[in-house]
């Protein structure tokens, strides 16, 4: 899942500038073409990783509820035992007990985390839908003032940037390219925002996942590992 988000955040941190500037570059939107293409194709993996681990959810969910459901049922027996004077069924309802309290509390402790990866790549996908929104918006302005350039017979060299086409001095021209400016200034403050907070989820995921990895090889080592 890291390498999907790291992918996806790559995406949402795109500068709507430099993709401007360089459809103007080409004369062409297929910069536009394959920013959407690359977008859609991860939206389509965050799905399909979200349908999974909420799959997982739902099992983990299910075992837990089983086990805390016999966990009570010994819970009572015990009591009904050690009442019958039966110590030694009751100890070994209670051996029962434990090792079901037990493996509860670490399907409880999947659980949790299962759930923050789900909520991780929850937000990624709405990040990267908002983000692959304001492109194919942004990819028609670009079409349309390319268009606008061509009607006013601005040759198609001349143009490399935003900047080249508000230096022309073609009011119409100018009054088009400064809105483009004004709303990929605004989508580049947002997008950065919500990148640097998912940039953050992601080194605590890796970082806990290297933890993680680390802890199991200390206890193969030390003989703990079941």
């Amino acid at each position: 899942m890291a390498s999907l988000l790291s992918k996806v955040q790559t995406l949402i941190s795109a500068s709507l500038h430099a993709l401007v500037d360089s459809a103007l570059k080409a004369n062409s939107v297929a910069v536009f073409d394959e920013y959407v293409r690359q977008a859609q194709n991860n939206l389509d993996e965050l799905e399909d990783a979200l349908v999974t681990v909420r799959g997982q959810l739902k099992t983990l969910q299910r075992k837990y509820e089983m086990l805390q459901a016999e966990a009570e049922q010994l819970d009572a027996d015990i009591d009904r035992l050690l009442k019958l004077g039966k110590e030694d069924l009751a100890a070994a309802a209670q051996a029962q007990y434990n090792s079901k309290m037990e493996l509860a509390q670490e399907y409880k402790e999947q659980l949790e985390k299962q759930q923050v990866e789900a909520d991780k790549l929850t937000e990624a996908r709405l990040k990267l839908e908002a983000k692959l929104n304001m492109v194919k918006q942004e990819r028609e302005q670009v079409v349309a003032l390319m268009e606008l350039a061509r009607s006013k017979e601005i040759a198609a060299q001349s143009i490399r940037s935003l900047d080249d086409l508000q230096g022309l001095g073609d009011a119409d021209i100018a009054r088009v390219t400064e809105q483009i400016r004004a709303r990929l200034d605004r989508a580049d403050a947002e997008m950065e925002v919500k990148a640097a907070r998912l940039e953050v989820q992601m080194d605590e995921v890796l970082g806990k996942d290297r933890l993680e990895q680390q802890l199991a090889e200390r206890k193969r080592r030390l003989g703990l590992a079941q």
